[in-house]
């Protein structure tokens, strides 16, 4: 039979396997490029301010990523707990995602609103403060290190060519609007964003 010559054949078979993929992702995924909810932005979305941007790439550098989703499931347990589900429209000038599929903490789709920055800022500096059972990291050094705007322009230049629509005079503000502020108020003012557009509607 012919399959049993494909299965005795190691490069055959990885051949064969590429081809059934390379096939199926096409079919999967070249269609969503034409669809709107994949990549229309949601009413109200905006990109992220120069501070909200500075704040997601310390959130990323600390690896918060790893231990929070960014993706709420559309199961009536998660809804329940987090609000309303992901949709693709929010994540639009997203690059990286940051959906994540480990939860060690809780999601934070929606965190925006949900505590004052003081909580964030006590919960930053020593989780136990105010969730007495946590065993997330302290962050000390946010409270101390600035951020450097030097590089906030070009990061807002790199986000338009892959379509955020940065205007020049966010791209000429956005040193101002950083430099020499601490890197918590940074991360905090990320926190804060973060599902603020759907929960708004």
């Amino acid at each position: 039979m012919k399959h049993d010559n494909i299965e005795k054949s190691l490069p055959l078979m990885v051949v064969m396997i590429v081809i059934a993929l390379s096939w199926g992702g096409m079919a999967e995924i070249v269609p969503l490029f034409w669809h709107n909810d994949t990549n229309k932005p949601v009413e109200g979305l905006e990109p992220y301010t120069a501070m909200q941007l500075e704040g997601r790439d310390i959130y990323i550098r600390e690896g918060c990523h790893v231990c929070h989703t960014q993706m709420v499931r559309p199961f009536r347990a998660e809804t329940e707990r987090y609000g309303p589900y992901s949709t693709a429209g929010e994540s639009v000038y997203e690059h990286p995602f940051l959906w994540g599929s480990k939860r060690t903490g809780p999601d934070l789709a929606r965190v925006g609103g949900r505590y004052s920055d003081e909580w964030h800022r006590a919960h930053l500096y020593n989780p136990r403060d105010v969730v007495p059972e946590s065993i997330m990291p302290s962050y000390p050094w946010l409270f101390e290190d600035k951020v450097d705007g030097r590089l906030t322009p070009k990061k807002m230049e790199a986000l338009r060519m892959v379509g955020v629509p940065y205007t020049d005079a966010d791209i000429e503000g956005a040193k101002e609007a950083v430099d020499g502020k601490r890197e918590i108020e940074a991360l905090v003012a990320y926190l804060q964003h973060l599902g603020t557009v759907v929960t708004k509607r």
